[in-house]
């Protein structure tokens, strides 16, 4: 991708000091609010237990896809009407015309590093790689091509992360990189790139530790699980920071955040069972998150866009 062409200009309003106020008091309600719907989950029988409600789907996938995912969207809500902010900032106007390089990146990059992620994890580790895709075979149609099917796979993935997956990315974006990210970036953008990866990171903790992601039998469970996830979500974010930086807008980040989530778990597909979660097939395991890692790299160094800092007063 090109990271040359970009001036501090391009990149929206700054904040001049560091609002520790309004940071502290986010994180407060966006966790806050996350860990208390993790306890209901857990209360209510965790990730394999849950009770079906409506339309047959299990409590804890409502209540994570609603009141968790949207923790940090309420966190904004909640701290500018706390501490009286102003809301010309939201950073919502899409900015599409202007920065449709930037919105085509976001839409297929995820899909591209992941895959090639995924092709490390299996080159790596090819016990775990099954050309016949025999675990899948089992929900396919009768007779159904895996060339065509992996091809339909793919073509969903695009297409759903650029809508369903990216209206709840939404309810993560609009805490995490059109609110959170802002307030850091008094520290330095490289800085609050990688502050903004751990606290995204540790805020999926409370699901972690019930399963998610990586289940509750892999070494050093959770805290290996805690270790990886963060590195995933620095590598990963700071993708997300540059497009919604790069256009001043929260809607690059929401795709880019859909699109990640649509090809999570594309490796699935050739995987063997007993695929080691920590490594991978997954975006989550740290082998196939190397390319974002490298992406992440030349990013934080090339880019101009964390380049420019704001003085800290």
């Amino acid at each position: 991708m090109d990271t040359r062409g970009e001036t501090p200009t391009e990149l929206g309003s700054r904040p001049a000091s560091f609002e520790s106020r309004r940071v502290l008091l986010f994180l407060l309600v966006a966790f806050g609010l996350a860990a208390a719907t993790a306890l209901v989950v857990y209360l209510t029988g965790g990730l394999t237990d849950s009770p079906q409600i409506a339309f047959g789907l299990p409590l804890w996938l409502v209540l994570v896809s609603t009141f968790y995912m949207f923790s940090p969207t309420v966190a904004n809500v909640v701290t500018r009407l706390v501490t009286d902010e102003e809301w010309e900032d939201l950073r919502v106007r899409p900015a599409f015309r202007s920065n449709a390089q930037v919105y085509l990146l976001a839409w297929l990059a995820p899909g591209l590093l992941t895959g090639v992620g995924t092709v490390l994890f299996f080159v790596a580790f090819p016990a775990y790689f099954d050309p016949n895709a025999s675990a899948f075979r089992d929900v396919l149609p009768a007779g159904a091509p895996l060339e065509l099917v992996f091809v339909v796979q793919v073509l969903q993935a695009l297409f759903l992360g650029a809508t369903l997956n990216t209206l709840f990315a939404f309810g993560e974006e609009l805490g995490w990189r059109a609110y959170l990210l802002q307030k850091l970036l008094p520290l330095g953008p490289r800085r609050a790139v990688l502050a903004l990866g751990v606290v995204w990171g540790a805020w999926h903790w409370p699901l972690i530790a019930m399963g998610y992601n990586y289940g509750v039998d892999y070494v050093g469970a959770p805290w290996t699980g805690f270790l990886a996830m963060v590195w995933m979500t620095t590598a990963t974010g700071t993708f997300l920071a540059w497009v919604a930086l790069r256009a001043d807008s929260v809607w690059p980040a929401a795709l880019g955040h859909g699109m990640i989530n649509a090809f999570a778990g594309i490796g699935y597909i050739f995987a063997t069972s007993g695929a080691p979660s920590l490594l991978g097939p997954t975006v989550v395991g740290a082998v196939v998150v190397i390319p974002w890692t490298l992406v992440a790299i030349v990013l934080l160094v090339r880019s101009p866009v964390f380049g420019a800092s704001p003085p800290l007063r």
